[in-house]
């Protein structure tokens, strides 16, 4: 590797040499802000061009190229591996400026010197080979034919009309002053030895160049890893043909989320969601596996190809191929997918389903999943989330529910079932048995506990006592109140006395529920006048309702009777779970998590801590406010963090200004608020009346917090400390 120090003037006038960037590096993202101020640095140097006064006239650094060079033919490619933005735009602006230029001669001056070159190994002998999908609107410009609409075309008419308001303002300004400006622009060009064996690895420089600024996506960084280190005409070859149409098309905005999912499968781990502030982590646990595991990256290729279609089956909103030869079962494989990942939203099962499916459709060392024991699988999978939600238990689903990838093949053997392996989980991630369920369900607020998925649910025990099916994703098919929302006086008649009692008990129960396709018709209407719209639905259960010569207390009960009979038989379990404890309660349960877990919060309600582990050190903390406690103290004594950081962005960090506090500042509020004597404590977990002697520097933290907000408020810490996941966890017991 060496580097050299050159104008990018240099750099795009090189005699027999064309720029190749590779297909998969990001498409032109500059915008109106970046060409703005790359014509305001052009017109400082210009400025300084002009000023006679100035004898050291004004240079510009433009950052970094990183070219990787290649033989081709009588002329050299170099396939640029970083610095792809600031040729490009550099070679637009030279577009502009030989599109409004008058002279003929100084036109070919830039296309012989900047846009083309005879001797390259292009076909049209354009310098610069764009990316995929950049290149048509790049090309057509060049060869100033009319152009796609685009950023590329964007970035062309934004330069022209700053050229031209240049020109109105100092006509002085002519094609030599920018030229001499692009001289000046210098660029750190850092050429990268093609011998093998030097040490120089693209993907690496690659990944350290590209630290700092707007982050890359996992997707970017593994699909460089991947590529990048291949000849040009290999990476153009696999990119086009496969990469592209078979990964990034299939899976487009889930494509990050894909690689982690998939990751997780595979070892059988719980990671994290994808972030801007932990892609390089799953990045390399991503890279580490693949190394260990394929011979190549090609074999590598092979295998996620497969996986990426699954993927989208379990990602897209509406399936249309087959995933099934049976039709029949071919589409309720699909309705089961599709109520797991998009009606429920579940994103625990991504993993576990992704294998599900690569058993069912290639297998794995000849085992295969057949078509009904898939279904019965998806069917348990459904009827478990669909039950935690409507009590409440989502918590710890996105740590665990992945540990379960290394039980797909003893399903598939049928050693073990599916209803097996999540009755046997333990208590917080419990399987609701049908006397939990009938108990919530008598008196909780269905229709604002569950609205996520009130739809869904009653849309399904429709199809359950009809077997036909149901469009309740359509907006026309609403959720109707019988009794309304606002009662009028035919209402109160029917309701008695106790009226205001029964519709706030009653309101949103389950038993005051129907699905209609004419919510907006009936509305607050009486009951006979419902009762006769409803005769006219096509939904099955409407004869629960209309049945009744009136809606009362006891009609509802009846109704909220059959509602919760005709759910628990819809979601149901076998005669053996209905009223056992669906969960292991013979271990003692310990959990380790992090901080920076999406369920974070979840997991610490309701639970109590053992210890917190900070860089690999253990600390007892019985209380949650004792962990907040320990962990600031770890902060404020280690000397690779700065506390004053901390004290800096409280607001910023806990979204109020006195959480940590001097001691001068705590008095003067307890002074105002005597009550707030009990809501802090010193570093080593005091009360302020308990410690004999205070000064004024002595800190207290607010320790009045609940346990998702001791969890919240330290990975705001971890975050801004860039700490990884694993250096915090916290047993539980």
């Amino acid at each position: 590797m060496k580097t050299e120090s050159h104008s990018i003037n240099d750099v795009l006038a090189k005699n027999a040499t064309s720029f190749f960037i590779p297909p998969f590096q990001r498409a032109y993202a500059w915008g109106k802000n970046e060409i703005e101020r790359y014509f305001s640095d052009v017109l400082r140097i210009i400025d300084s061009e002009l000023n006679t006064k100035q004898h050291d006239k004004l240079e510009h650094f433009f950052g970094t190229v990183v070219i990787k060079e290649e033989k081709a033919g009588f002329a050299n490619k170099s396939v640029v591996v970083d610095g792809q933005q600031r040729l490009t735009t550099t070679l637009i602006f030279l577009i502009a400026l030989r599109d409004l230029e008058t002279d003929t001669a100084n036109q070919e001056y830039i296309n012989q010197n900047y846009l083309t070159n005879n001797t390259s190994s292009f076909q049209d002998k354009i310098k610069l080979k764009q990316v995929t999908k950049d290149w048509d609107s790049y090309r057509s410009l060049v060869n100033k034919e009319p152009p796609k609409a685009g950023i590329i075309y964007n970035a062309y008419l934004l330069f022209t009309r700053l050229i031209n308001e240049k020109k109105r303002s100092n006509p002085t300004i002519e094609l030599n002053h920018y030229i001499t400006a692009i001289q000046r622009m210098n660029v750190a060009v850092i050429f990268l030895d093609e011998r093998p064996f030097k040490g120089e690895d693209p993907q690496i420089i690659f990944e350290t160049l590209n630290s700092l600024g707007k982050p890359l996506t996992l997707s970017d960084l593994v699909r460089n890893y991947v590529l990048l280190n291949m000849d040009s005409t290999s990476q153009s070859d696999i990119y086009e043909k496969i990469w592209h149409p078979r990964i990034e098309s299939v899976l487009l905005e889930n494509t990050s989320e894909f690689f982690r999912d998939y990751l997780q499968f595979k070892v059988v781990g719980s990671i994290k969601a994808v972030s801007d502030n932990n892609t390089k982590e799953i990045y390399q646990l991503f890279k580490n596996f693949v190394e260990s595991k394929f011979n190549s990256h090609k074999d590598f290729i092979n295998d996620i190809v497969r996986y990426a279609k699954w993927y989208k089956w379990i990602t897209t909103d509406v399936v249309n191929d087959t995933i099934s030869n049976d039709s029949i079962k071919n589409r309720e494989i699909i309705e089961l997918i599709r109520n797991i990942f998009h009606d429920i939203k579940s994103e625990a099962f991504k993993p576990f389903v992704l294998g599900l499916l690569e058993y069912h459709q290639s297998g794995i060392d000849g085992l295969k999943l057949n078509d009904d024991l898939l279904i019965s699988i998806l069917e348990t999978i459904r009827t478990y989330l669909i039950r935690r939600r409507i009590l409440g238990l989502t918590q710890g689903e996105n740590k665990n529910i992945v540990l379960l990838c290394d039980k797909i093949e003893a399903l598939v053997k049928r050693n073990t079932s599916m209803l097996d392996l999540l009755t046997t989980m333990f208590y917080r991630m419990r399987f609701p048995n049908d006397v939990e369920m009938k108990k919530d369900l008598e008196s909780m607020n269905f229709y604002e506990g569950v609205k996520k998925y009130a739809k869904f649910i009653l849309g399904k025990i429709e199809e359950h006592n009809t077997k036909v099916a149901v469009d309740f994703r359509n907006p026309k098919i609403t959720i109707e109140h019988i009794m309304p929302q606002k009662l009028e006086s035919s209402w109160i008649e029917d309701l008695g006395e106790n009226h205001n009692e029964i519709h706030k008990q009653y309101l949103h129960n389950i038993g005051n529920l129907i699905l209609t396709e004419f919510n907006s018709e009936i509305g607050n209407k009486s009951f006979t006048i419902k009762k006769s719209k409803l005769n006219t639905s096509s939904l099955n259960y409407r004869l629960s309702v209309v049945s009744n010569d009136k809606w009362d207390e006891a009609s509802m009960l009846n109704h909220q009777t059959n509602m919760i009979t005709w759910l628990l038989a819809t979601f149901s379990l076998p005669n053996s779970h209905q009223e056992t404890s669906n969960w292991n309660t013979k271990v003692v349960e310990e959990t380790k998590f992090s901080p920076l877990d999406n369920d974070a919060g979840d997991i610490a309600e309701g639970n109590k801590p053992i210890e917190i582990s900070i860089d690999n050190k253990k600390i007892k903390a019985t209380t949650w406010q004792d962990v907040f406690i320990k962990f600031l103290h770890f902060i404020k004594e280690n000397p690779n963090y700065d506390f004053d950081i901390i004290i800096d962005n409280q607001n910023d960090l806990f979204g109020k200004n006195d959480v940590i506090l001097n001691w001068s500042s705590l008095s003067l509020l307890i002074e105002n608020n005597i009550d707030l004597t009990s809501r802090y404590k010193s570093f080593d977990g005091k009360l302020w009346d308990r410690i004999k002697e205070i000064n004024d520097d002595v800190l207290f933290i607010h320790i009045n917090i609940s346990a998702s907000t001791c969890m919240s408020r330290i990975a705001n810490i971890m975050n801004k400390f860039n700490m990884s996941e694993n250096s915090v966890e916290i047993l539980l017991k």
